[in-house]
């Protein structure tokens, strides 16, 4: 299992990279492997302030339809949008090309809460 040690990491299996006030968010590689093959990301977001664990959107795969929870509060500035048209690279690349939105952070105190990457290896048992 790919566990990047340069990420943060939740419960809910999203990791994300901080770059000053703006953090890049996707999903792990144990969820898009729990998921199976992803056929469509819905994220509608784009502009719009999201509070820490609010629903920014949702992943489709063949059998299931699984939400995504912001990591931390702040304004959607963009949403990944080479996934429209392959949404499959969730599942190939998903700490590269399969990451999913950029956000404005509001407070990044918020960090200090999230999982390090050995912390998330423990939670999923890897």
């Amino acid at each position: 299992m790919n566990i990047p040690a340069t990420l943060h990491y939740t419960k809910d299996h999203e990791w994300l990279s901080l770059d000053g006030d703006t953090a890049t968010i996707g999903i792990t590689d144990h969820a898009q492997h729990e998921l199976g093959d992803i056929v469509y990301v819905d994220i509608d977001t784009v502009g719009r302030d999201i509070a820490q664990h609010d629903v920014f959107g949702t992943v489709e795969a063949v059998k299931t339809v699984s939400d995504l929870f912001s990591p931390l509060s702040g304004t959607v500035l963009e949403v990944n949008s080479a996934l429209a048209d392959a949404p499959e690279t969730v599942n190939s690349d998903p700490y590269g090309n399969g990451w999913l939105i950029k956000l404005r952070v509001k407070d990044t105190a918020e960090v200090a809460g999230l999982l390090s990457a050995q912390g998330y290896g423990e939670l999923i048992g890897a």
